[in-house]
């Protein structure tokens, strides 16, 4: 073969694979835009003037609650048009801090930012919290309205949350009907209402409550994070790494996360009558890539306050110590569906593989005497090679309808349930699948 012909050879092969590139899409058919495939890094030079913390009398003192002094290098930085404000090497303690529009957050190296054990020093406001807008306190770190918001650096954000899990584990022990909200607990980090979002590179610790909350948010992307909260010697409760409440155009990459309850949640409302309340809506056009899941209570999850989640590519992932691969809940008191999810690629070790049952945690029906169906359709788990438990983990319920489910291409090898019911699924595929070296 001339080497012209082996140049021409290479050039088909691009352009092929250029095209077959060009066609991915999600699962319901609509095409994947290029802003999924583009990373850039934040680059904090060219986002105005950086204001560290440190000109603005705030000392390296780890005991020292300077949420004023820590506003008002945030203040400043917005009145100025904008700017970086910069946490420096050390420990800073703080209550709720409010970053405004053209104002962005970088964590040098070595710097933690710690939030107060005391629920005294966080701002109680309206808010959006499990399914609801409502009065509740607010996180350390808030973003409302800030297209264009950054967070990044190799810093910290630290939850501080030992106090806060005591005495809610506590509060169990005295009243175990309390809600998770009943002990008041602020979040680590709340954006809301905005555009254009990256968040990258920092660490995300010990959030007394969820780990990070997105609510109606566009164009999110969350790149390089490690997120944790502990499952012991003191289980850390209800935090959830990653919370999508509303929110569409969002890209989940190269994350690490373990923590003691779901890793990615998506939210959106709960109740009868949930679908029908501006506050609430879908999660759609997702992409969870490359991403290391530890211990966690579910790798993915549709829920618990969720009214329409579609469009999700959960993939090139790997699992090891989580209870759940997939899990949907599926509440009776909240009309609910979910499509078109993905699951491919998938690598490690799991409880369960599969999880869909009732999800009747304080179940409310808010004085209607009929529960509301869900759905569940259009889902393909392919190239899936586990170890777990259970494979199938489902629950037969006149609740719910499951339909059109795919498994293929999977090696599983399941210690307690090998067995996949297919009759719980209307129109239920398998191609390839083996379970314990036996191909079903």
């Amino acid at each position: 073969m001339t080497k012209t012909s082996c140049s021409l050879l290479v050039l088909l092969a691009f352009v092929v694979f250029s095209h077959v590139n060009g066609q991915h899409k999600f699962p319901n058919g609509a095409p994947i835009s290029d802003w999924f495939e583009t990373v850039v890094p934040t680059a904090i030079e060219s986002l105005g003037q950086k204001y560290s913390i440190i000109d603005f009398d705030v000392i390296q003192d780890s005991t020292i609650i300077q949420t004023a002094k820590i506003q008002r290098a945030i203040d400043k930085a917005y009145e100025s048009g904008g700017g970086v404000v910069v946490i420096p090497r050390g420990v800073f303690l703080s209550g709720s801090l409010f970053f405004k529009p053209k104002t962005h957050l970088h964590l040098e190296e070595g710097a933690v930012l710690k939030g107060s054990d005391d629920i005294a020093d966080f701002a109680l406001a309206e808010t959006r919290m499990e399914g609801q807008t409502l009065t509740y306190f607010l996180a350390l770190v808030n973003a409302d309205q800030v297209d264009g918001f950054t967070i990044s650096g190799k810093g910290t954000l630290d939850g501080n949350g030992l106090r806060y899990w005591k005495s809610f584990w506590l509060r169990r022990q005295f009243n175990p009907n309390c809600t998770n909200m009943d002990e008041m607990r602020p979040r680590l980090l709340y954006v809301s209402n905005s555009k254009d979002v990256q968040i990258s590179g920092i660490r995300l610790v010990n959030s007394p409550f969820w780990t990070s909350h997105y609510y109606k948010c566009e164009n999110l992307k969350l790149i390089g994070l490690h997120i944790t909260a502990p499952k012991a010697p003191v289980k850390a409760p209800s935090s959830d790494a990653i919370d999508l409440d509303v929110c569409h155009q969002v890209l989940i990459k190269d994350c690490y996360m373990s923590v003691n309850d779901d890793a990615i949640a998506l939210k959106g409302g709960k109740g009868p009558q949930s679908n029908l309340d501006p506050n609430n809506g879908p999660n759609y056009n997702v992409i969870i890539e490359n991403c290391f899941f530890g211990f966690c209570h579910s790798a993915l999850t549709c829920g618990s306050e969720s009214v329409h989640s579609y469009n999700i590519i959960f993939r090139n992932n790997t699992l090891d110590q989580a209870q759940k691969l997939l899990q949907l809940k599926m509440r009776p008191d909240t009309p609910q569906e979910y499509e078109n999810i993905l699951i491919e690629n998938i690598k490690g070790n799991v409880q369960s593989m599969l999880y869909i049952k009732p999800w009747t945690q304080f179940f409310d029906l808010k004085g209607e005497n009929q529960i509301k169906m869900s759905y569940a359709k259009n889902m393909v788990l392919r190239n899936i090679d586990l170890d777990c438990a259970i494979v199938f983990d489902v629950l037969n319920s006149q609740q719910y309808v499951l339909s059109n489910f795919t498994f293929e291409n999977m090696n599983i090898r399941a210690s307690k349930d090998p067995v996949i019911h297919q009759e719980y699924i209307q129109n239920f595929t398998l191609k390839n699948v083996t379970v314990n070296h036996k191909k079903l």
